[in-house]
């Protein structure tokens, strides 16, 4: 195989048996990644320096800066000098010659601290590395113990064992960043919900609730610090090995196995042949061995090192003593994990709709147990956000850079227990985020086609699904091009943006001029209401007829589930708003499955979803037509009527979804519900809303809300932004919530006058 560059000869490592003592029908393997170049690091230094380029973090030829005293320094060597960026490592006196030699060998800067200070050796590097930070602020730091990049790297290497193995029973790893056994534990666990994960640490180390004793001579495992990175939800049983224990089984490695590795790999070693021994015939063991031996000639195979560090003084288990969690251990034992007694759960929201189920959704994860955490630009945006339903954190949240940064910065993994929002426009950070931190979500790839609605379209038409004929103009259409469009997909026709949402400037043209006028008022709006980039791009599609409703599925891995359908009642244009939905909807049986197999096809083409997704069709005389998928749960209370009729809180299962936890999406009742939404008859300052105490007390009427301050300028909705209120009712029948929405719609009376409001105007 030919690679254009070393940091492409990362990866495809060998997954080898091992001979072990095991009952009959055992297999154990060791994943040898000390075949990397350099070692298993090599992936961590890729991942993360590939992905810092891509987001523009780390700048063609920014000197980058690490803290590590083995394979993480020799991995961003390695991949640092590859992509042509000076590299920076601040490493301490356990580094050994032969790295030491390998890093000045590849023309990097080492900085080695002389003394440790009160968090150890790691304490102190990272003291000096923050001065050379602050010497060189274009540098970048890839953050071994923090970034979320780390973990992600491994997602290579569980595709491998997979690959090349199939399923497997338990993964063995050491723990030192947290980044290596929690990234595959956690990756293979998307295909094995049932693997168990097994860390390997040494005595001395802080991560598993043992006291800190710095000065033990392993490196490349264990921690006197807590890494934001590691994750012990995801580990079973940890395993902790002395100085003695752990260079003896390195030799016993080299002996027994002939791989001649480092004081990980024997430790992961150990740990397998005692998990072998324990394990049911039938059972596939898979360790993961770090790094090579050659830079422990000096230390592991030297006996002189072994005397004059009195190595052979500590006491040696050839068998593993099983103890309590929180024992205070100094030999090879093992113990059950315990979630770590302060930690959080934090759910994480990117900002919020804000009319409807926003702050709800903070409060429903309150509810089940979470801590909500509302990251968003600007907390005077949200009326009803209370400081007591979440923690509040400001931030640039149309920043995927930002974003990282804050979270990276503020949450440990263990404590994030997903991420959401219940803001169309922030679906796509969410999907980012999730990726990234390796949380329950939907593919970003996905989410990307369903929000930019020309993509769908061009999704959905590779693949033969119905829907509209349409075509595409950017900036550069005038009239010919209007008027091709126009041709393409016929007039009168539908011109929208191909990433707006609530019905915002969509319009239905009649010639091919006002195709091309409403496409430049498009097109000059450079920001939507969030602030964030628009497309620039316009979509214009064939206006079909036909009622319309809307598919509620919701998404898991276990397959897509139809929550109901929903009944929309649409203005006729040339604006189309949504004033009336009705759930579930009065549809024949045959018709309703008709529309479920058609919106399953198009979720199948555009890939893996989460959670709630909301997809609008037409029932034509060719059948139901795809108009839009959204990835996120429906808008316009649609989750509220469903709770009322099917008592199904689909806000509930969507925050559930986000966090991992088990989703309940059977009706528990069989009642109808519905919207009407108060528009405005025409433009003026609204002077007075009457009638709505009244209508509250009609019956069936679950609620009536008023949106529209009064003194403020209303006029004919153009979209949902400009509707007034709502009145919601159930009932035992269609016809019977039609009547009481009828009723109560009749009932509110909103005054509009003939100009603007004064102070003096007050209310009924």
């Amino acid at each position: 195989m030919i690679f254009h560059s070393i940091h492409e000869a990362i990866g495809r490592t060998p997954l080898v048996r091992l001979e072990t003592d095991a009952p009959e029908g055992v297999e154990v393997y060791a994943k040898l990644e000390l075949q990397n170049p350099f070692g298993m690091k090599d992936r961590v230094a890729r991942h993360i320096l590939l992905e810092a380029r891509r987001l523009g973090t780390l700048r063609p030829g920014a000197r980058v800066v690490e803290s590590s005293s083995g394979t993480m320094a020799l991995g961003v060597a390695l991949v640092g000098r590859a992509l042509g960026h000076p590299v920076h490592i601040v490493t301490d006196p356990r580094i050994d010659s032969l790295t030491l030699t390998k890093l000045r060998a590849l023309g990097c800067e080492v900085d080695v601290v002389e003394t440790m200070n009160g968090q150890g050796w790691q304490g102190a590097r990272l003291d000096r590395l923050a001065r050379v930070l602050a010497r060189d602020p274009d540098a970048f730091w890839p953050q071994q113990y923090t970034n979320p990049d780390n973990p992600a790297a491994y997602r290579a290497l569980a595709a491998e064992i997979l690959d090349d193995l199939g399923p497997i029973d338990t993964l063995v790893g050491a723990v030192g960043s947290g980044g290596s056994l929690c990234g595959t534990t956690r990756a293979l666990r998307r295909t094995l919900p049932d693997l168990r994960a097994v860390g390997v640490d040494c005595v001395g180390s802080a991560l598993f609730g043992q006291p800190d004793r710095p000065g033990r001579l392993q490196s490349g495992l264990g921690n006197s610090l807590l890494p934001a990175n590691l994750d012990r939800r995801l580990i079973q049983e940890v395993h902790w090995l002395n100085d003695h224990e752990a260079f003896a089984a390195t030799r016993d490695l080299a002996r027994e196995q002939q791989i001649f590795a480092g004081n990980t790999s024997g430790s992961v070693y150990r740990v397998l042949q005692d998990l072998a021994r324990r394990s049911a015939p039938g059972s596939r063991v898979v360790g993961i061995f770090p790094d090579r031996g050659d830079r422990y000639a000096g230390t592991v195979y030297d006996d002189r090192y072994w005397a004059d560090h009195q190595v052979g003084s500590l006491p040696a288990r050839r068998t593993c003593e099983q103890v309590g969690h929180g024992t205070n251990v100094r030999s090879w034992s093992r113990a059950d994990t315990e979630p770590a007694a302060a930690a959080r759960r934090h759910l994480l929201f990117v900002e919020s709709n804000t009319t409807g189920t926003g702050m709800t959704a903070l409060k429903t994860a309150r509810r089940l147990g979470l801590d909500p955490v509302l990251l968003t630009h600007d907390p005077d945006r949200y009326a009803g956000l209370d400081p007591a339903d979440c923690d509040i954190v400001v931030c640039d949240t149309n920043s995927p850079t930002g974003l990282r940064r804050t979270v990276q910065e503020r949450f440990r993994r263990e404590d994030i227990h997903g991420v959401s929002t219940t803001s169309e426009f922030y679906v796509p950070a969410v999907a980012d985020l999730a990726d990234w931190l390796g949380l329950p979500g939907s593919t970003t790839g996905a989410v990307a086609a369903c929000r930019n609605k020309a993509r769908l379209r061009e999704t959905l038409h590779r693949h033969g699904v119905h829907q509209p004929r349409f075509a595409v103009l950017d900036a550069t259409a005038g009239l010919p091009e209007a008027a091709a469009a126009a041709r393409t997909v016929g007039l009168p026709c539908v011109v929208k943006p191909v990433d707006d949402s609530g019905s915002h400037h969509v319009l239905l043209c009649a010639t091919a001029e006002e195709v091309l006028a409403h496409t430049r008022r498009i097109l000059a709006a450079a920001t939507n209401s969030r602030g964030q980039s628009t497309a620039r791009s316009v979509l214009v599609e064939e206006y079909l007829t036909g009622p319309e409703y809307s598919v509620e599925m919701f998404s898991t891995p276990r397959g897509d589930t139809c929550v109901g359908i929903t009944e929309k009642r649409v203005t006729d244009g040339p604006h189309f708003v949504e004033y009336q939905h009705a759930f579930p909807a009065p549809l024949p049986t045959a018709t309703a499955h008709e529309a479920q197999q058609a919106v399953r096809r198009a979720l199948d083409v555009v890939g893996p979803l989460h959670g709630a997704t909301h997809t609008e069709i037409k029932l034509t005389p060719a059948g139901p037509a795809v108009i839009e998928i959204n990835p996120r749960p429906a808008g316009g209370m649609i989750p509220e009527l469903i709770r009322l009729a099917h008592g199904t809180d689909l806000l509930e299962q969507q925050i559930r979804a986000a966090a991992g936890l088990t989703t309940t999406l059977e009706p528990r009742t069989a009642g109808h519900a519905g919207i009407r939404f108060f528009l405005a008859e025409r433009a003026g300052p609204l002077r007075a809303v009457e009638g709505a105490a009244r209508a509250r007390t009609l019956p069936g009427v679950h609620e009536v809300r008023v949106t529209a301050p009064l003194g403020s300028h209303v006029e004919p909705a153009h979209d949902a932004y400009g509707r007034l209120g709502h009145v919601i009712a159930q009932g035992d029948s269609p016809a019977h919530v039609r009547h009481r929405l009828d009723r109560a719609h009749q009932t509110v009376r909103f005054r509009v006058g003939t100009h603007h409001a004064t102070p003096g105007d007050t209310a009924r």
